[in-house]
Formats: structure tokens, C-alpha cells, sequence
């Protein structure tokens, strides 16, 4: 890909795509980010991770002027001294009961767990035995009816039996046009989010306070649940080598795995106006 000139926003995702495996971000890619920013382009941290997680995420990407958390569901400003939340939406409990019962009536006993505060360190809810949380998340067990009361940001569903490709698939031939929105973001659970949230309506957020036409976005991603970046995002959609096969398959370009530094590598390039 081949454009000329600068975009004038630039979001990436993190754990998988500027955050390596091993759950760090170098040194280069915080030295190029910061050039980033020098050079007068906003820079926009997207992730899947919940506001609980606002902390752990600032740490590791302190170069950022927004948020998109939540799969887009919690978007941050960071540019004043005081943090200002432009959006913040939930889902009512009771609605993903609904489509969880549809769901495990076809693919057996899904193991659930629930993100419902965003108290900076707060556990996410769940019955025992939530099936394969890779992460050191405190999780307090509660039953599920309990957990799903009142409203909440997001709900993960695990199966045994099918991926979370196909757990997303099969939820889409359930859901109504207006439904909730389901992704995944390559943790082996399917994530359930309220209506109309996606990765891309929380840039989109951001880029209306900023005043940046999707046109002039660059966006880098690694996941299915980074696939509404892709598709807003005009100036380009840079997948790392370590990509799903559904993200490599519509991006504009392709750079080195996230344990390579891939997207500092890129913007490094392209700052330094060098051909790729």
C-alpha cells in the first residue's frame, strides 16, 4: 500500500498487535509512538479490554490521546488533565439471558463470564468452572441469573464443544438486525456487547471530537473484532502477520508479527518516508 503524505489518525489495536505475547510493548514501538504524536497525528489506543482494565491499558500505551475500550463500548479522552468519558454503554442483563438460552439449545452448556463494573482491577463474574481464562483476572463466583440482573458492558461465552468462530456465526443467524453486537478477539470465547457497539462506532466517536474524516484513519489490527476498523478506516488496515485468516484476507497491508515490533516497524517506515 502506497498512499502519499501522512494519515492524520492512526488507532491500533493492542494485546496481540502492539502488545507481544509475552504481555509487554518494547521500548522501540513507545519510541515510535511517541514520534507518532510529535509528528501532529492522533494517536488512538482501540481495544477489546474493559474500563477495569483502564490502568494496566494506560500503562502500556501512555503515548495515546483516546480510548476505545470495551470493543467500543467505553470511549476515553485523554487529552485534558482529567480523563472525560465520551461514551459509555451497556447491555441489559436479561437480553443476552435471552440469546444465551437460544444459544446453548443448539451448541450445549456455554461457560460464562460476566464484565459488569468498570472499577479500575474489579473481577468479572462467573460460575465455577468458566471455561479457559488465559488471564490473571479475579473472578468472583456468581451464579449466572445473579450476574445478569442489571445492565452490563460485555458478556464472554466459552464452549467446549465449538470455536469461537462458529459460536459467533451461529449467534448471528439468531440475532435481530437491532440485536447485540458478538465478536471475538481470539481468546476462544465469544464476546457479546450492546447494540450497535463495535470497535469502529467507538473510533468513530473519536474521530467526530476531532474532527478527522475516516478517509485520513490508519488502523492495525489481528482479530475478528478488529474487522469494523478495517472497514472504516480509509487512508488504510494494516493486519500483523500473526493475523486471523479472515483480518489477513482484507487488509490493505501486511507487516511483521506483533512479537517483531510489526506496527512500529510500519509507522517507523512511514514516518522516515521510506518505500516498504
Amino acid at each position: 500500500m502506497s498512499k502519499p503524505g501522512l494519515p492524520k489518525l492512526v488507532a491500533t489495536d493492542l494485546d496481540g498487535t502492539i502488545v507481544r505475547s509475552d504481555d509487554t510493548v518494547s521500548a522501540y514501538t513507545h519510541e515510535v509512538l511517541a514520534r507518532v504524536r510529535a509528528a501532529g497525528i492522533r494517536l488512538v489506543g482501540v481495544t477489546g479490554r474493559g474500563p477495569r482494565l483502564f490502568d494496566l491499558t494506560r500503562q502500556d500505551v501512555p503515548e495515546v490521546e483516546f480510548l476505545v475500550m470495551g470493543q467500543g463500548g467505553r470511549v476515553i479522552d485523554l487529552t485534558e488533565s482529567e480523563s472525560r468519558v465520551l461514551r459509555s454503554a451497556t447491555v441489559a442483563g436479561p437480553v443476552v439471558s435471552g440469546l444465551l438460552d437460544a444459544l446453548e439449545a443448539i451448541v450445549g452448556p456455554l461457560h460464562v463470564l460476566v464484565e459488569a463494573s468498570d472499577v479500575p482491577g474489579s473481577p468479572l463474574w462467573g460460575e465455577h468452572g468458566a471455561g479457559p481464562w488465559r488471564y490473571p483476572d479475579a473472578v468472583e463466583q456468581r451464579a449466572r441469573t445473579e450476574s445478569l440482573l442489571g445492565p452490563v458492558l460485555k458478556v464472554f461465552c466459552h464452549s467446549d464443544r465449538h470455536s469461537a468462530d462458529e459460536l459467533v456465526a451461529i449467534a448471528r443467524e439468531l440475532l435481530p438486525p437491532d440485536g447485540v453486537e458478538v465478536t471475538q478477539a481470539g481468546l476462544g470465547y465469544m464476546e457479546i456487547c450492546p447494540p450497535g457497539v463495535t470497535k469502529a462506532s467507538g473510533l468513530a466517536v473519536v474521530c467526530d471530537a476531532v474532527g478527522v474524516d475516516p478517509a485520513e484513519v490508519l488502523v492495525f489490527g489481528d482479530m475478528p473484532n478488529d474487522l469494523t476498523l478495517f472497514a472504516f478506516a480509509g487512508w488504510g488496515a494494516v493486519a500483523v502477520a500473526n493475523a486471523h485468516h479472515a483480518v489477513l484476507a482484507v487488509a490493505d497491508d501486511i507487516t511483521g508479527a506483533c512479537d517483531e515490533d510489526g506496527v512500529a516497524e510500519y509507522l517507523d517506515s512511514l514516518l522516515s518516508g521510506r518505500p516498504r
